[in-house]
């Protein structure tokens, strides 16, 4: 019965793999039409309405994807970071916007989570002496993490939770390290990393602006929170224009996360994300006015601001986040179609060594 259940799931997975090489075909060749485009038209409204059908395009081709590990990238890669890259370039802002950028440097970098560092040798070095050691401990722990659910049955629930909570950080992680390299291969350049050791964050601000997804993070600053910014100022002044841009940044954030994981469940929205982003946001807010207040004056010893900090993002991410991703059984989907691969590896190795050794 198990043995059928995997011919089945590996049956699907062919034909989803088909619509995925035909997806990231019709993304390329819609990026080779936006950098020519590019070229052709100035940047503004004229620019915009060139690439407003392929912005369209990319709100629908994670449509055409139903597995977890391979829609979820691609809904991230497309809708969100290849979408907001496109608003920034018609208005020739953002990392498409260098004039010398070669095309497939446009391509990689407007759909991928990647940015292209200075050319320094101690970031280099840096790097480097990061990657090696911190990703073989993350992908051990992702390992131990997959083995655990197995025992899923004994665990205490709010001690479930906690080991998902770290799931879903070293998936996001490997998986988005996983871009990072193969853009490093194509474009023959470091490229900065995507994560900052989110569990030492000291305090909100620390977490979403300087740990967190920073590729996210930057895409959100130009295109939301700078003009947000700039509004705000002329309205309140420039000493609290920062927190209305902080909100109108979490609330788009929040809309774009309810959209990903409609294409992960096709299911409707239940809002819970939208409130988990306007929760973190109003917290956010707050404690810049505090930190405002203080002026420095006082400040949190750095162990308890981490335990407070990521205590805060686990608890909330249990009550708000991580729900509705369990309702449409994402990790469930997506443990389903790594051990239908790993079947699939072994039966071919298998084969191998008996063509080999008869």
């Amino acid at each position: 019965m198990e043995g059928e259940l995997m011919r089945v799931i590996m049956y699907w997975m062919e034909g989803e793999i088909n619509s995925f090489i035909k997806v990231w075909l019709s993304a390329y060749l819609s990026l080779t039409y936006c950098y020519l485009a590019g070229k052709m038209f100035p940047k503004g409204a004229a620019r915009l309405s060139a690439f407003l059908p392929v912005i369209g395009l990319f709100l629908l081709l994670p449509l055409q994807l139903n597995s977890m590990n391979l829609g979820g990238p691609t809904a991230f890669f497309l809708a969100w970071l290849a979408t907001f890259k496109l608003l920034l370039f018609a208005f020739h802002k953002g990392p498409l916007s260098t004039p010398t950028l070669s095309l497939p440097r446009f391509l990689a970098l407007a759909c991928l989570p990647v940015k292209l560092q200075q050319e320094d040798p101690k970031s280099k070095e840096k790097l480097s002496s990061k990657s090696v050691l911190n990703y073989a401990v993350k992908g051990v722990s992702f390992a131990l993490l997959l083995k655990i659910y197995d025992y899923e049955d004994y665990i205490h629930p709010t001690i479930l939770m906690v080991i998902f909570s770290f799931h879903i950080y070293l998936c996001l992680e490997i998986i988005l390290a996983i871009a990072a390299a193969m853009a490093r291969g194509l474009l023959g350049a470091e490229l900065e990393p995507q994560f900052n050791e989110p569990y030492l964050s000291t305090s909100l601000q620390d977490f979403w602006g300087r740990r967190w997804n920073l590729m996210v993070t930057r895409i959100l600053r130009p295109t939301v929170y700078l003009p947000a910014l700039h509004w705000s100022a002329r309205i309140v002044g420039r000493k609290w224009a920062p927190l209305p841009a902080v909100m109108s940044t979490f609330v788009v954030s929040g809309f774009m996360h309810e959209l990903i994981f409609y294409y992960l469940g096709r299911v409707k929205p239940t809002w819970e994300i939208t409130w988990f982003f306007l929760l973190h946001g109003t917290c956010l807010a707050a404690e810049i006015v505090v930190k405002k207040a203080v002026n420095g004056r006082w400040r949190l010893p750095r162990a308890v601001g981490t335990i407070l900090t990521v205590g805060f993002v686990l608890m909330t991410s249990s009550w708000l986040f991580f729900p509705q991703l369990l309702r449409c059984k994402g990790h469930e989907r997506g443990l389903s179609e790594m051990a239908a691969v790993a079947a699939f590896v072994k039966d071919v190795v298998r084969a191998l060594n008996l063509t080999i050794i008869p």
